[in-house]
């Protein structure tokens, strides 16, 4: 079974998690899905990772649910949509993976960010939310398990595109890459990023499969929502 949610406004999953399909967004030219996946904490406050494109109603849809107290920028390329959202909500605090925040500027961006995102949770979600981080050349990914759920929560290093999805003539692409929907798996560029640092990232590997994911929730494609744990392995094989 692979998961799919309704676009353009929050979907449940589970208890407080829910799902937003956003895209697509190009990249490079091509048409690539995009998902923001949403945590209600504890406290009833909203977490929202990967942040889609702002909308007033998709704002309004998010507050019905609950306050939106952190916005998370998890990965190097995963912050392109933060503006609105921080000019929407200012008092929400912003997360971002090492050197988000620089890259952002040097593409004209100013991001006001609260912390810097690692393999420790922030106080503000520990014991609700377990971290590993991924590293390659000029490559960040935080990666979130949301205990309460049992969701894995990924950004880039697992995708799974349904060639069927992209334009006439380069349904190939992701058969190409190794990350064509169903089975999923780490894109070739990202794995050759990756591979730099392969004994701290196989470790890391390693404690998230040690958590028994339910489902893996990830930005781009069909994610995997039964046999968390065995897909995942099946999709790091290369890695591990």
């Amino acid at each position: 079974m692979q998961g799919a949610v309704h676009r353009a406004l929050p979907q449940p999953i589970a208890a407080d998690l829910w799902l937003v399909e956003g895209g697509p967004q190009r990249v490079l030219g091509l048409p690539i899905p995009l998902r923001m996946t949403v945590l209600r904490l504890a406290g009833g406050g909203l977490w929202l990772h990967s942040p889609v494109p702002y909308g007033a109603d998709l704002a309004s849809a998010l507050q019905a649910i609950g306050p939106v107290r952190h916005l998370v920028a998890p990965g190097t390329a995963h912050w392109t949509h933060l503006p609105g959202w921080q000019a929407a909500f200012p008092v929400a605090r912003l997360w971002a993976a090492p050197g988000v925040v620089a890259r952002a500027a040097r593409q004209g961006v100013a991001l006001r960010a609260h912390g810097v995102l690692g393999p420790v949770p922030a106080p503000d979600w520990a014991g609700q939310i377990d971290q590993a981080m991924l590293e390659g050349l000029g490559f960040v990914e935080i990666a979130f398990h949301h205990r309460a759920s049992g969701s894995l929560i990924l950004t880039d290093t697992v995708q799974a595109m349904a060639p069927a999805q992209l334009p006439r003539g380069l349904g190939w692409l992701p058969r190409l890459l190794g990350a064509a929907a169903p089975d999923g798996g780490t894109p070739l560029h990202v794995r050759l990023l990756l591979l730099r640092h392969r004994r701290r990232n196989r470790a890391a590997l390693q404690r998230l499969l040690e958590l028994a994911p339910r489902r893996v929730i990830f930005a781009h494609g069909a994610w995997f929502a039964e046999d968390g744990a065995a897909r995942l392995r099946r999709a790091f094989a290369w890695l591990m």
